[in-house]
């Protein structure tokens, strides 16, 4: 009889161990695709609001197309990215478009003091700092999740649950990114 009790409570601390691990894997992997969501949203508002940006710039730098092109194709590239890898290149490849964009922007000092350029620039500096606010959370979350699904015990369950490491939201080209943009007229 003492036996029976003995698994009986086994099997009891063992069944309370996999459902916490279960919840808390539940609990960080919904905040994760939270943050994923905030991450999407912020991008869209961005990718919004370029064009209006774009055509601000371009009636005073008609000749730029070059730059135009470029952000235009960068931002389609964008939208169109599927994933977070695929997402993390295609935000990489358009912060350097628009770097190149703000760089033509500077030669024009009649754009510059356009209230709607000002405008439009003081909305992306804030979409960006919301951006960078949302990569932090996501990336916390994510580094929360892929911690708790790689402690022992917590690896044994997690794969036989169905929980699956997330990757981080990284620039790749990190020289790239941090690189001013050389601008030629």
């Amino acid at each position: 009889m003492t036996t029976l009790w003995i698994v009986l409570g086994i099997i009891a601390v063992l069944a309370i161990f996999v459902w916490m691990t279960y919840n808390g894997l539940v609990t960080l992997k919904i905040r994760v695709d939270e943050a994923w969501s905030d991450i999407t949203v912020q991008l869209k508002r961005r990718l919004d609001l370029i064009p209006n940006l774009v055509n601000s710039v371009k009636g005073y730098a008609a000749h730029e197309s070059g730059v135009f092109e470029k952000v235009t194709e960068a931002r389609a590239n964008a939208l169109n990215a599927q994933g977070v890898k695929e997402t993390a290149a295609a935000e990489n490849q358009f912060e350097g478009a628009l770097k190149s964009l703000f760089a033509v922007a500077e030669a024009y000092p009649d754009l510059k003091a356009n209230q709607n350029f000002l405008q439009l620039q003081q909305e992306l500096v804030d979409t960006e700092d919301k951006i960078q606010a949302s990569r932090r959370f996501y990336n916390g979350g994510v580094r929360d999740l892929n911690t708790k699904i790689q402690v022992f015990p917590n690896n044994i369950f997690a794969g036989m649950l169905g929980f699956k490491q997330r990757e981080f939201f990284e620039v790749e080209d990190m020289a790239s990114v941090e690189k001013p943009v050389d601008v030629q007229f």
